[in-house]
């Protein structure tokens, strides 16, 4: 993997991280309303997995938050 797509990742998982912690969730609880695995949610956070949209739809739902609003802290936080 690039190292701009690992920095994007890793980005991104800080990204969802924090707004799952803003919500008072646990891994286990945002999986559940995602219908995703607690290790793909973790995965995510940690940088090492690369979601589908679909999975991004579900993160968005579960996390009540704008698709947009998900991305859009990913940007600023490579530079």
């Amino acid at each position: 993997m690039q190292a701009s797509a690992a920095k994007l990742l890793k980005a991104f998982g800080r990204s969802i991280r924090s707004l799952r912690k803003q919500r008072g969730l646990s891994q286990d609880s945002l999986a559940d309303a995602a219908d995703l695995s607690r290790n793909y949610i973790s995965d995510i956070e940690r940088g090492v997995r690369n979601p589908s949209l679909l999975a991004l739809v579900g993160l968005s739902r579960a996390l009540r938050v704008p698709l947009r609003d998900m991305l859009e802290d990913v940007e600023p936080r490579m530079r």
